[in-house]
């Protein structure tokens, strides 16, 4: 059982992609939805470290994030933010699918 580190790092990165959204445009939407998604990973992070396949919260998350932002990404073709946490949600999804793949006993 040991602390997920990843997790906790890509909770803060979104946590703190919210706060600077908010310093730099002045968006009151970047600011709580960075705040809350980064919550919810925090504590996705908590019970991945408890449990290594206990990883549903996180990979739902991912997924959330890379869908979202990587549509934003699509249309505004601007990396910065969008294709940014588009690019890390989509590796930290990638890495819970593995997980998931790699819990599997063969039968």
């Amino acid at each position: 059982m040991g602390t997920d580190y990843l997790a906790y790092g890509f909770a803060a990165f979104v946590a703190v992609g919210g706060v600077f959204g908010f310093l730099k445009a002045g968006s009151l939407i970047s600011l709580g939805v960075g705040l809350i998604f980064g919550a919810i990973l925090a504590f996705g992070a908590y019970q991945t470290s408890q449990d290594p396949s206990n990883y549903l919260v996180t990979l739902g998350v991912s997924g959330i994030l890379a869908g979202v932002m990587g549509t934003r990404y699509y249309y505004s073709g601007k990396f910065m933010p969008a294709g940014l946490i588009a690019g890390v949600a989509t590796a930290m999804m990638l890495r819970y699918v593995a997980r998931s793949f790699a819990n599997k006993s063969p039968q």
